[in-house]
């Protein structure tokens, strides 16, 4: 089944179930009349007037309901007073008076976008609504969360919900009614025109699928602030009950068990899509901005994994860190505590289990800091099955002709649902490694350890990969990395070739590796990792692994190998040239207004462009920087078409509003490359000498302290959004 699942945009209301037809303007005038006379007289009479009140209450209704268009008599001559009286009727003692001007409000709201907001923004109203989500009376809550449905069909009604505190009213709301025990639930497809979606049925009734809707609506439309402005109480019961919920959900999407509409008639069929469903766990599960990460013990990991070697970790830096392989025997087997987290975390049968109930971990873009952006951009795909390429891979390489095959032909971006995994045991015992990405988003254990070692190396993030290869196999065919690894060995043995030389010098993330093939590792260093050994390979050198024993060997461990990869991926922020970038750019933003002219912006463009042409010849400036790691050691041609600028587009993320001189310009300098060459090809003597004084004088005002703070900041930014995207993924994950 192609995985389709847009929610629709547009609430439409059930037609009434009256015959009544519309008022004319006469009549309209005359119900109005009574309407306003029996609401004044209930004040002092309510039991004689209450049953002409109601009478008049629902002839509006029904003429609400029945107009088909905003130039209705009633509508133009009546609408305004009979909203100013709407707050009489909500707040009413009477369950059928009140539940009545709540479906007047709503009915009103989806009259027009002008409709809509006078509603949305009148106080009284609002406060009205909101406070009846939470009404004892059944009839009167579930009228609410209509109303609330329908004005939340605007950006503008959502707004306003936001700002008068209704996700906290109707999180509280659904907390209060009755639950069943026991969740069930199923998905079925709901089709119109071209929009396929896939929507929840449950075993809860409509009171609190309702409320479960209009709640998860308003998450999905909140800022980060507004949804931590709910009682951490409130949003951690609430969030329990998603992931229940969810994880029944889950098992259905990775299954692909749909059912009709009309089956399952034991289980209440709602409009929430199961996207949205998702959406709202991601955006709870998020920490708050007060909320202290949660971490490994850095300086655990860092003794743990380099303690038994001969040099220890500052001797690593110094001497291998991404320059020569490192082999280091019993790493993990000298610290028993990281080692029992791992094998806890990952084992044969925990791996089964974690395949079993996996999603797709969606993929952010490396310079993403909002992570509300992100799931603007995967808010229809969210929760999806694993996705083949992506997530995961089957593979093995063909000794004979040393290329890869998998066993999912012509697989590639496809999804894999139950059955696919459960033929990945066939795969295993025809020699296939299974290799799943992203186990940081499937296991908290996991996460926490690489958060640990992306600080150690101050870095904003780390990885995390395992992988499975039964006896006398290879998986991945010979190749190198755009990332350094750390190869843990879990469980079983592998035999690693890897090259004594760098084949490609530090390549950049993402950069293309088709200029570098080879079938085998020449002139390669050999080692055999045991449970327990860690092998460190710097990025660009080529490597491959291999099991050999079909049996037991003569420790007594399995031919088979599960090993851990534990990835340290370095942006381009944080290389040596993206602090150099950073100090440009954080020296251009103190310099005075006037030194913002034409000449001066097209130096600092010349001085970013000299920046770049001297790391891709330097590699020296592609290393890591190590400013901000924790204990960390001090270290010191462009193609056609190519945007020369695109790999320093994350220095809008840095602010010098705070910092910068009085009457500055704080606007990016950056330039495009048509204006840029354009200013030096028509003022080549000025630029030239402009350029030269500005490099001196660059060079002589630079602080280093001052660029530090700069560079720290942005890689907290970064450690943020990946932070959040990390909780999100793992809420999404709770087995």
């Amino acid at each position: 089944m192609e995985w389709k699942n847009k929610s629709s945009s547009t609430r439409k209301r059930k037609a009434a179930k009256f015959s009544t037809s519309s008022l004319d303007h006469a009549e309209a005038h005359i119900v109005f009349g009574l309407f306003v006379a029996s609401l004044a007289k209930s004040q002092n009479y309510p039991s004689s007037s209450k049953f002409l009140l109601k009478r008049c209450v629902n002839k509006i209704l029904h003429s609400l309901l029945s107009e088909s268009s905003n130039c209705s008599p009633f509508l133009q001559n009546l609408i305004t007073p009979l909203l100013s009286l709407l707050p009489v009727l909500l707040n009413s003692k009477c369950a059928e008076i009140a539940s009545r001007g709540a479906k007047i409000a709503g009915a009103t709201s989806l009259w027009s976008l002008e409709m809509n907001e006078i509603i949305a923004s009148d106080y009284e109203i609002m406060k009205g609504l909101i406070s009846a989500v939470s009404n004892s009376r059944r009839n009167v809550s579930m009228a609410a969360c209509n109303a609330i449905l329908d004005l939340s069909t605007t950006s503008i009604g959502k707004y306003w919900l936001l700002e008068y505190s209704a996700l906290e009213n109707l999180v509280f709301g659904f907390l209060q009614v009755p639950k069943s025990s026991t969740i069930s639930a199923s998905l079925y497809t709901l089709e119109s025109g071209d929009d396929t979606s896939l929507r929840l049925k449950v075993n809860e009734d409509e009171h609190a699928l309702l409320l479960l809707e209009a709640t998860l609506s308003l998450i999905n439309s909140s800022s980060m602030v507004q949804i931590e402005k709910i009682p951490l109480n409130l949003s951690r019961s609430f969030l329990a009950y998603l992931k229940e919920l969810w994880a029944k959900v889950r098992s259905h999407i990775i299954c692909n068990i749909l059912v009709t509409c009309q089956q399952e008639t034991r289980l209440n069929t709602s409009n929430i899509g199961t996207s949205s469903l998702a959406e709202s766990i991601f955006r709870l599960s998020t920490p708050s901005s007060e909320e202290p990460p949660r971490s490994f013990p850095s300086g655990i990991l860092k003794e743990g994994i380099f303690a038994s070697s001969d040099c220890g970790f500052q001797r690593f830096i110094s001497s291998h860190w991404e320059m020569s392989p490192l082999f280091i025997s019993n790493a993990l087997n000298e610290q028993a505590f990281i080692y029992d987290s791992l094998k806890q975390s990952i084992n044969r049968n925990i791996f089964s289990s974690i395949l079993q109930n996996s999603i797709s971990c969606l993929p952010i873009a490396s310079d993403e800091l909002d992570i509300l952006s992100f799931l603007k951009e995967v808010k229809h795909n969210l929760g999806c099955p694993l996705i083949y390429g992506q997530d995961i891979r089957v593979v093995k390489t063909d000794k004979d002709s040393n290329e890869e095959s998998h066993f999912f032909k012509n697989s590639s971006s496809c999804f894999l649902y139950m059955d696919d995994i459960l033929k990945c045991e066939e795969a295993y015992e025809n020699g296939y490694t299974i290799a799943l990405r992203g186990l940081e988003f499937r296991s908290e254990s996991i996460a926490d350890i690489v958060d640990a070692l992306a600080s150690i190396f101050g870095q904003p993030s780390a990885g995390a990969n395992v992988y499975l290869t039964p006896p006398i196999s290879q998986g991945l065919t010979c190749h190198y990395d755009d990332h350094c690894v750390l190869v843990c060995q879990l469980l079983g043995s592998k035999n690693w070739k890897v090259s004594s030389e760098a084949n490609v010098s530090l390549p950049r993330l993402y950069e293309s590796c088709d200029g570098v093939k080879s079938s085998k590792v020449d002139d390669a260093f050999e080692f055999c990792l045991k449970e327990g050994d860690v092998l460190y390979i710097p990025r660009g050198f080529l490597h491959e692994a291999y099991t050999v024993a079909d049996n037991k060997e003569a420790d007594g461990t399995e031919g088979f190998s599960l090993h851990l990869t534990l990835s340290i991926e370095v942006e381009p922020p944080f290389e040596w040239e993206g602090f150099a970038h950073t100090a440009v750019h954080c020296w251009n933003q103190a310099q005075p207004k006037h030194k913002h002219d034409i000449l001066n912006r097209v130096s600092v463009n010349l001085l970013h462009l000299s920046i770049k042409l001297i790391g891709n010849a330097d590699p020296i400036f592609r290393k890591a920087c190590l400013v901000a790691a924790i204990s960390s050691t001090s270290e010191m041609a462009v193609e056609k078409h190519e945007d020369l600028f695109q790999w320093t587009r994350w220095l809008h993320h840095i602010s010098w509003e705070e910092e910068t001189m009085e009457g500055n310009e704080t606007k990016n300098p950056l330039m495009g490359i048509e204006e840029l060459l354009h200013c030096c090809d028509c003022n080549k003597d000025e630029v030239e000498a402009t350029f030269v004084l500005m490099k001196s004088k660059f060079c002589k005002d630079i602080v280093f302290e001052v660029v530090e703070e700069r560079y720290r900041k942005l890689l907290d930014m970064y450690k943020k959004a990946r932070r959040q995207y990390t909780h999100g993924m793992l809420s999404l994950h709770c087995i």
